[in-house]
């Protein structure tokens, strides 16, 4: 079971999510599942994640090393069993790129008191403590996440 969290640049809300998902996947017992992360643009290829991130997920026990930044492919797309994005331009973007996709989601979709189509806005441009909203976000999707994973087949 293959499940990839998409954003911008692949810096700072889809390795959050992708690394939330692994420690939450790990706490509830859920061992074939794989969680990747990828961003629909090249500007941040090859860059760690956000410090700030960084520091939000360590300071709340979340693993944050060996990332690089990449652009998701349509193979990825199709060998994935979900792909999830941050934001609604997001799930454009893939749609462009894989435009017979039947495994594509919105992260908000998942967290039942979020606004329909919301989106997790990108804290990279205003203050650290937005990164706090951000991993707030993602762990309200989690447990409609790992929902999603174990109906696809994952034990």
């Amino acid at each position: 079971m293959r499940v990839n969290f998409v954003c911008w640049g692949n810096i700072c809300r889809s390795p959050m999510a992708e690394r939330v998902a692994q420690g939450w996947a790990e706490r509830e017992g859920l061992h074939d599942v794989t969680f990747t992360s990828s961003g629909v643009s090249t500007e941040e290829r090859g860059n760690p994640i956000d410090p700030r991130a960084q520091r939000v997920l360590a300071r709340n026990g979340f693993s944050t090393g060996g990332h690089r930044a990449h652009q998701i492919t349509a193979r990825e797309i199709d060998e994935a069993d979900l792909v999830i994005a941050m934001e609604e331009h997001h799930l454009s973007r893939l749609r462009r790129l894989a435009p017979d996709a039947s495994n594509l989601a919105l992260l908000t979709d998942f967290d039942p008191d979020a606004t329909p189509g919301s989106g997790v806005p990108d804290p990279w441009y205003g203050a650290a403590s937005g990164f706090d909203d951000t991993l707030a976000a993602i762990e309200a999707a989690m447990p409609g996440v790992l929902k999603r994973v174990r109906e696809l087949g994952a034990s």
